[in-house]
């Protein structure tokens, strides 16, 4: 099992819940084990019992304490539950979910935001309402926390809603298969990273017991299909074979546009394989 480098377990970020558990989630035995639960430490430190949850760090750019930012949604939640129990790691997801559903009564999730003792919390300017894949890591986020939700801690009906709210504004199944990064610029770079995690999010809806379970996978099923024969570079060209191209890191510093992202690789590659019956979602 090739995990993460161990550095990351301690680096300032939230992403840790992120980046541990999906590298090391398709490992077994004692490494990858060891690696998930100096993540689950490392997080449970950087919880901050004031704000609600665990803030987003430095490592990755911005102030700190950094605002909350639905990057680092996936996956740290379980982290948490690990160390410090469910209402704990329950209620660092729905701080999120109120702030980026409720916070700012936008037509679209605001993604990122940041705390003073003067103002308390407010929206950030950036990332911008209307960010694809901030949305589609959101969405990853409350799909996880549905299929795990195992005590009331977790307010199964309020994920339920909010999953509803994020469909319809992230406009997942009624959208293009692949969005522009900013929902704003659609004649703007398109980002097919956040079509892929989306697509995940939705097929691990899809196991849920739901009329629209069908729907999700579906679109899903659609929207791998067509990143695979749209957006990977064939053989013969100067990138590997295979790649996702189309990606947008960030349209707008005009970071990576029309690029390659490794977790645009990933979650392709991990929708395709749960497609194929070769990898589980509900437990991946």
């Amino acid at each position: 099992m090739h995990g993460p480098p161990r550095p990351w377990t301690e680096a300032d970020t939230a992403t840790r819940g992120l980046i541990l558990w999906y590298g090391t989630a398709l490992g077994d035995g004692e490494e990858a084990e060891a690696l998930r639960a100096r993540a689950a430490r490392s997080v449970r430190t950087a919880y901050d019992p004031a704000l609600g949850l665990v803030p987003w760090g430095a490592a990755l750019g911005g102030p700190a304490p950094a605002p909350a930012r639905t990057a680092s949604r996936p996956r740290t939640a379980p982290r948490l539950r690990r160390d410090r129990g469910e209402a704990v790691a329950a209620g660092h997801l729905h701080r999120h979910l109120d702030l980026c559903l409720d916070g700012a009564n936008a037509e679209r999730p605001c993604p990122s935001w940041e705390f003073t003792e003067a103002t308390g919390w407010h929206a950030c300017p950036e990332p911008e309402a209307g960010w694809t894949r901030g949305e589609a890591w959101l969405l990853l986020a409350v799909a996880d926390a549905l299929l795990r939700a195992r005590t009331p801690a977790w307010r199964p009906q309020r994920l339920r809603e909010a999953a509803r709210l994020l469909l319809e504004q992230g406009e997942f199944l009624t959208g293009p298969l692949v969005p522009p990064a900013l929902a704003r610029h659609p004649d703007g770079p398109l980002d097919t990273s956040a079509a892929a995690i989306g697509a995940v999010a939705l097929l691990k809806l899809a196991l849920l017991p739901a009329p629209e379970s069908t729907a999700y996978r579906t679109r899903a099923e659609d929207v791998l299909r067509h990143l695979t024969l749209t957006h990977l570079t064939p053989p013969g060209t100067p990138h590997p074979a295979g790649t996702l191209q189309d990606g947008c890191y960030d349209a707008a510093s005009g970071t990576a546009v029309r690029h390659a992202l490794v977790w645009g690789d990933f979650f392709l590659a991990l929708g395709l394989a749960a497609l194929r019956g070769h990898v589980d979602l509900g437990r991946v």
